[in-house]
C-alpha cells in the first residue's frame, strides 16, 4: 500500500461510494476494513465519512462492530499530484 496522499485540483470528479464495514475488534477496525475493500477495487480513495456506527450484542457483549459510511475517490482528476 501506498503511503502517498492524492489531491486532485479542480475539476475533478469525485464519486461516492456507501459501504459498510464489519469488525470483531473495534469500529476504528470496521471503518479501517471498509477503506481497505475500497481500496481494492478503486483508485485515489481520498475520503471517508462514518454516517453512524452501530454493534450486535451476544451474551451481554459487543460481539461485531459496524459502521456505515461513505467513500470518496476521484474517477476523472484534471491533474493528480502526489
Amino acid at each position: 500500500m501506498s503511503k502517498t496522499i492524492d489531491h486532485a485540483k479542480s475539476p475533478a470528479t469525485i464519486e461516492v461510494v456507501e459501504m459498510v464495514g464489519v469488525s470483531k475488534e473495534s469500529w476504528s477496525a470496521a471503518a479501517q476494513e471498509a477503506v481497505a475493500r475500497a481500496c481494492a477495487s478503486h483508485r485515489h480513495v481520498t475520503g471517508l465519512d462514518i454516517l453512524h456506527s452501530t454493534a450486535t450484542i451476544s451474551d451481554g457483549k459487543i460481539a461485531e462492530y459496524h459502521v456505515n459510511v461513505k467513500l470518496a475517490y476521484i474517477t476523472k482528476p484534471a491533474k493528480i499530484e502526489n
